[in-house]
């Protein structure tokens, strides 16, 4: 390519609007069908765990806390989701569902990535549980 040619090209293109989107300062509104993070209502679930075994990515998990009272927590690994809503069409009591709204997951640290759907004190108890766990066993180094 000659020098010249490639100013020329330069110089047009500094008079000419740019064909891309000045996002994220310029937002779309999102698609109707977008399938974005995955939303969980605890107080529908029944623990069938239908979601968990047709989950192609193992990105759930269901931890019974109590069966009989229906205290259930859904471990939802983001990172390993591929938004295909096949948990979300086997739910037979609709406690699953896909936002169109919320589909910006980017993130630096992989901490973000593992959400706990539930009741907030069961949330904390499995937590704490976990801590516990934790504590109690001795890191290898």
């Amino acid at each position: 390519m000659k020098i010249g040619a490639m100013f020329g090209d330069v110089f047009q293109s500094m008079f000419k609007r740019p064909a891309t989107e000045r996002y994220p300062f310029e937002r779309r509104p999102a698609p109707e069908n977008l399938r974005g993070e995955l939303f969980f209502d605890a107080a529908k679930c029944v623990g069938c765990a239908l979601c968990v075994k047709e989950c192609p990515s193992e990105a759930l998990e269901l931890i019974t806390i109590d069966k009989a009272a229906k205290r259930f927590v859904i471990r939802y690994h983001v990172d390993r989701c591929t938004f295909c809503a096949q948990c979300v069409q086997n739910c037979r009591f609709k406690c699953l569902s896909l936002s169109n709204e919320k589909w910006e997951l980017a993130s630096g640290k992989k901490d973000p990535f593992t959400i706990y759907y539930g009741r907030d004190e069961d949330i904390e108890f499995l937590l704490a549980k976990a801590a516990r766990r934790n504590l109690e066993t001795p890191s290898e180094d």
